[in-house]
């Protein structure tokens, strides 16, 4: 059978990233999941491994360029490889609009969902390209495809961003095997969204359905580039 494919997912000790991490486990991939809290990334590495499947964890915050380069080294190190990206990883703040908004929450916002972002691709670019081979999926959100108040000022630039960060990583690396899909949900019922009340919580979108649209993209054969996935929600 060979050696298995490494998964890297950021953000995946809870929610969208641990459902992201137990669906490609599930599907073959030894996975690697980061976050910064390393209690939650130690009982989200139990929760993959209960269920049969190679899992590992290297808290790091996603901010810290030198942990996430030193992150990607030691995943090369032990396993030669990196095969697919998934930037999970995300914060917003509560305070959103202009008359609230807090300078620091908003520099906050982009550091975790841009540079963040940013960071891991950087991080395993080079080794991606000397595959020939590669997929990052960057998890997005309706804020990065549209402007309203609801997100926020600050999440609503850092997701646009995160969208344009993914076009001009497919227009400079398909040529070299590399492929980035943007997967764009709408609420999903998270710890994220635990203020929010329960009529609108009851229809939001599983870190499963999220999961699955991940599934998909990874799915595909390297040939074909799945550009955005875009998930809605209906209240039925």
């Amino acid at each position: 059978m060979g050696e298995p494919k490494i998964a890297w997912i950021t953000g995946g000790s809870t929610g969208i990233g641990l459902a992201i991490a137990r669906a490609l486990a599930a599907d073959g991939y030894r996975t690697v999941i980061s976050a910064r809290n390393p209690a939650l990334l130690e009982e989200a590495r139990g929760q993959v491994t209960a269920e049969g499947h190679g899992c590992e964890a290297i808290a790091l915050d996603v901010t810290d360029r030198a942990a996430v380069n030193a992150a990607a080294a030691d995943i090369l190190a032990r396993h030669g490889r990196i095969d697919v990206l998934v930037n999970n990883a995300g914060f917003n703040s509560q305070k959103r609009e202009w008359n609230d908004l807090v300078p620091e929450e908003f520099d906050a916002v982009l550091a975790v969902n841009v540079t963040g972002t940013f960071n891991a691709i950087h991080a395993v670019l080079p080794a991606m390209r000397e595959q020939r081979n590669g997929l990052v999926i960057n998890i997005s959100s309706g804020a990065g495809k549209q402007v309203g108040v609801g997100a926020g000022v600050a999440y609503t630039v850092a997701k646009h961003g995160v969208h344009i960060m993914s076009k001009l990583l497919n227009q400079t690396e398909l040529k070299n095997g590399i492929r980035c899909c943007i997967v764009t949900p709408a609420f999903v019922r998270t710890r994220a969204h635990d203020w929010r009340p329960e009529d609108v919580r009851q229809y939001m979108l599983q870190p499963e359905d999220v999961a699955r649209a991940v599934r998909f993209a990874v799915d595909s054969p390297p040939h074909t580039a799945v550009l955005e996935l875009e998930i809605g929600w209906s209240p039925v």
